[in-house]
């Protein structure tokens, strides 16, 4: 102890998660940062007393760290995860963990090969109603689970980025995946873990329905999309996700199950609301669920922390990383081509 971490992404999630979660823990420890904004990247190191760069390669070899961190656009997520494998650390990527199944393939791979840790940021995991959740679906007392509903909306990441209109969320370059891969993947995540099981069958659609970039034209990536999937046991459920949830957010799922229904996010007084089919309700205040505005302990961080300090994997591992992964790509791949399609391995 501690864990030394360098921090490549200096940017939103870096300063408003990633940083202070790191530096807040007694166990680990904020050495270096890495950002490509040579003005940023100093400011924010002069805040937290480490070093600052602005080449990813250069933080690699000449600090003294133990793992890394990756909150970087989307297209950066695999390279830098690989060439901090190279240099024998410990990674954990915030999510898509990468922008193809090869590149995330790759990784795993990588990580096998330095015998070291890939951690994938999937928080919504973490989170304290979701958590909650997970513990009555398990316990049985629902019975088997039928059907589902989910979604995740906010106002789009113009209005969490420090970058703005500007931010790479809308460069189709670096992000490559829009909505979809940003709140899509968090959701399929979340799903696959509540329900311990994996989706097989995926179709829905995506569309731009109304943000613009710097330039005031239409982003080339999709804003809102709508996903319909069936589990390997037969759960059928409905997934919606959109940047223009304007008014209001929605982090929102419901679970029916043979003896009633599971509501998470519902409610601002209740994380979590039981409703009996017997007329019995049962209601939980379990912890906020975060949301851009108000940030709680995301978990991530403290999870890999613990994960290298105790010398064993990691609960949100690389190839459950992959698997949330290959949901969204496939169902990408299913609203392009207008039909359902298997989700394979």
């Amino acid at each position: 102890m501690p864990v030394k971490y360098g921090i490549m992404g200096c940017g939103a999630i870096g300063q408003r998660r990633h940083i202070p979660e790191v530096a807040a823990d007694p166990r680990a420890k904020v050495v270096a940062l890495c950002d490509i904004n040579k003005a940023r990247v100093q400011q924010i190191a002069d805040k937290y007393n480490a070093q600052a760069y602005t080449d990813h390669r250069q933080m690699l070899k000449e600090a003294d760290i133990d793992a890394v961190i990756i909150g970087t656009p989307n297209y950066l997520h695999a390279p830098q995860s690989l060439d901090a494998f190279r240099a024998g650390k410990h990674v954990l990527v915030e999510k898509p963990m990468a922008c193809t199944r090869a590149q995330a393939k790759a990784m795993i791979n990588a990580a096998k090969k330095a015998g070291k840790f890939l951690m994938v940021g999937q928080n919504q995991r973490l989170m304290p109603p979701h958590a909650k959740a997970k513990q009555i679906l398990d316990s049985g007392v629902l019975g088997k689970v039928l059907n589902f509903r989910t979604a995740f909306k906010h106002s789009g990441p113009e209005n969490w980025s420090v970058d703005g209109v500007k931010s790479w969320f809308f460069n189709p370059d670096q992000a490559v995946m829009g909505v979809t891969g940003d709140l899509g993947v968090h959701k399929a995540d979340l799903m696959r873990w509540l329900l311990g099981e994996e989706f097989v069958e995926v179709a829905g659609f995506t569309a731009t329905r109304d943000k613009k970039g710097a330039d005031g034209r239409a982003i080339a990536l999709d804003d809102n999309a709508y996903f319909s999937l069936r589990s390997a046991s037969g759960v059928i459920g409905t997934m919606m996700i959109s940047w223009t949830g304007y008014g209001g957010g929605d982090n929102s799922t419901c679970i029916y199950c043979k003896y009633g229904c599971l509501t998470l996010g519902g409610d601002p007084a209740w994380g979590v609301m039981v409703d009996y089919r017997n007329g019995n309700r049962e209601r939980y205040a379990v912890g906020a669920m975060a949301t851009n505005e108000k940030q709680t302990d995301s978990g991530v961080a403290s999870m890999m922390t613990t994960a290298i300090l105790e010398n064993r994997k990691p609960e949100i591992d690389g190839w459950e990383g992959y698997r949330s992964l290959n949901v969204i790509l496939t169902a990408m791949e299913a609203a392009k081509q207008g039909r359902t399609l298997k989700i394979k391995e």
